[in-house]
């Protein structure tokens, strides 16, 4: 049988880091692309635990998965390392990288406001990157006919959040990529869906300013009375690389117990029928 591998862009923690582990309980080997200090590495070293526990690999890149260099030296590894003319085996590529400006477009302080390359660096990193690895994989024959392609967004994507403009731009940025690479894709197999998760405690999430008050908002207004986790969101990107969802490509599909349906912060939803 052929290998399946799943390459993760943003692998150590969040949804990535999710997303590896279930993935290997469904019998993928894991890519993991992350960009870690030492003082973050142990949750690294945890994930890749849970990951060989089931059996597979877990073969982890520590490198920043926007630099073009890096990331064609990646790419070239994996083909030598571990591919062969009759295994294009990367059946599954997960965008999940969260490195951006938290700065307002706005101020009369140049200091204060999002300068050119911050903007052009949050763009790159949270969207653009998906289409550059995903060019990648193809030029080298690397992925697998039937693959699937996973971009994580957010609702911040069309609303408006304090200082989360550029962050915003990149998120509906990506959702334009995975619409494209959908159909630039379709005659391979290739399905492309961005994920809308909803509001989730993960360590990007407490970069953002005011997000105590996230936290608490999402808490009260989801029907289900909880947050998102991340695991709810390997469990979807789970169910979506089974065959029976080979006809599912090009969508926004959000991921949050009805989260971003309710339009109303006041008070506790009522969740049951009296």
């Amino acid at each position: 049988m052929e290998k399946k591998w799943a390459l993760i862009l943003g692998a150590s923690s969040g949804f990535g880091g999710a997303s590896a582990v279930r993935l290997a309980k469904d019998g993928y080997h894991i890519f993991g692309i992350h960009l870690d200090r030492q003082a973050t590495m142990s949750n690294v070293e945890k994930i890749k635990k849970k990951i060989q526990s089931t059996g597979h690999k877990a073969v982890f890149f520590n490198a920043n998965a926007a630099d073009p260099i890096k990331r064609n030296d990646i790419l070239d590894e994996i083909k030598e390392r571990f591919a062969t003319k009759e295994h294009p085996h990367v059946h599954v590529l997960i965008h999940s990288l969260a490195f951006g400006s938290l700065k307002p477009y706005i101020s009369k302080d140049p200091n204060e406001r999002i300068t050119p390359a911050q903007m052009q660096m949050t763009l790159d990193v949270m969207a653009h990157t998906l289409v550059y690895w995903t060019q990648g994989l193809i030029e080298r024959d690397l992925f697998a006919k039937g693959g699937r392609i996973f971009g994580l967004t957010s609702a911040g994507s069309q609303t408006v959040i304090p200082n989360y403009g550029a962050v915003s731009a990149a998120k509906a940025s990506l959702e334009a990529h995975i619409r494209q690479l959908a159909v630039e894709l379709g005659g391979m197999g290739i399905t492309a869906n961005a994920i809308m998760a909803g509001v989730t405690d993960t360590p990007a999430l407490r970069k953002i300013p005011g997000n105590d008050v996230m936290l608490k908002s999402a808490k009260m207004k989801n029907p289900g009375g909880r947050l998102t986790t991340p695991e709810d969101i390997a469990n979807v990107i789970s169910l979506l690389c089974r065959p029976e969802a080979d006809w599912v490509s090009g969508n926004v599909i959000a991921v949050d117990g009805g989260e971003y349906i309710v339009n109303y912060t006041g008070e506790k939803v009522s969740r049951q029928i009296k």
